[in-house]
Parts: structure tokens; sequence; C-alpha cells
């Protein structure tokens, strides 16, 4: 096979294992009705896609899955409880927002506006933290929020390439069923591992 046949099979290969996963994170959250399923199987989602960016390519997909929804299931689903109860609060922001037309640029609009900005961007980060790093999830949260603070050229990276996302898959929708969560998986994995390299080459020059 020339190197043109050999490129697109690889291309053709990676297309189907982002298919093959979105299914598969779709089926796992559904099988743990939805509520209890969508968090194990959204992380196992993204630790398949670690290793994947870690140069881990060469191992059966579905019973790795499986492996990391089961053991992650009850730390996912506490972690998935902190995560409802923000989007909770983020609901009820914009409840008094929509609630307060009138008076929206008022200077009690701007803590409401912050906190939900902050909370998106949370979001990008905590699924990568959580399969990259060992510990418990009260240091976890932690530990993403300081990561969000000291990498806003990552988080616009990551803003700017999922609005690009999402204007394609806009206009395509039934790419969406197909490469939704894994895209948003591999943008925002791919991007988080530059940030923590980032963070732990400072610490390697500059030990505490």
């Amino acid at each position: 096979m020339n190197h043109a046949g050999t490129g697109l099979y690889r291309i053709l290969e990676w297309i189907t294992r982002f298919a093959y996963m979105n299914l598969l994170w779709i089926f796992f959250t559904l099988v743990g009705g939805i509520v209890l399923g969508f968090y194990p199987s959204t992380l196992a989602m993204f630790a398949i896609v670690r290793d994947w960016l870690r140069g881990k390519a060469d191992f059966p997909i579905f019973p790795t899955f499986w492996n990391y929804y089961k053991r992650e299931f009850i730390k996912a689903n506490q972690l998935g409880i902190f995560i409802s109860l923000l989007f909770l609060l983020v609901g009820l922001d914009l409840y008094y927002i929509y609630s307060n037309m009138d008076h929206i640029l008022s200077w009690t609009s701007i803590p409401l506006f912050a906190f939900m900005v902050l909370f998106l961007l949370f979001l990008f980060f905590i699924f990568p933290s959580f399969v990259h790093y060992d510990v418990k999830i009260s240091k976890l949260i932690k530990n993403t929020f300081l990561i969000m603070l000291i990498s806003p050229i990552y988080s616009f990276l990551m803003i700017l390439s999922l609005i690009v996302v999402y204007f394609i898959m806009n206009a395509l929708p039934a790419l969406f069923f197909l490469f939704g969560g894994i895209t948003y998986a591999f943008i925002t994995m791919w991007l988080s591992l530059h940030a923590f390299d980032a963070i732990q080459q400072k610490q390697d020059r500059h030990p505490s």
C-alpha cells in the first residue's frame, strides 16, 4: 500500500474510532439511566481520549471503556452532584437575568455573568483534570479552578475551537450525533494536556 493509501486508511480508521466512541458514550449514558450514566460515561470517554493523545492507541475500546466506566462510577457521580448544583445556580442566574431584562446593565448582573463565564471555563478543564490527576474530588475541584485561572490562552483556544465546531455541526446536524461528544472531549483534552504540561514544566523549573 502506498503512502497515500496508508494515510487514507489511517484517517478512516480514526473517523471510525471517533464515531464508535461517541456511540459508546451515548449508549452507556442511557444504560445508567442518563442521570447516573452521563458522568461515568463522559469520564470514560475522556480517559480513552487521554490514552490516545498520550500515544496509546492499540487497545480494545469497548472493554477499556467499560473498565473506566465501572471503576469511576461512584467518584464520577460524586463530581456530577457538584456540577449539577452549579448548573442549578446558573439556571437561577439566567432566570434572574431574564426576569430583569429592563435592568440588565445594572451592577447586580455583572457578578452573575462573571459566574456563568467562570463556570463555562471550569467545565472545559474539569473532565480532563479528573482523568489526568488521581486526587479526591475536593482537591480536584480546587486544582481545576487554579488551572483554569492560570491558563487563559488555552481557555481562549477552547472557546474558539468549539465555536467553529458548533457552526459546522449546526450546518450538518448528523455530525453531532456521530461526533458531538467525542469532538468536545478531544479538543478540551488535547488543549488541557498542553496546559498541564506547561504547568508541570514551570513546577520543574521552580520547585517549591
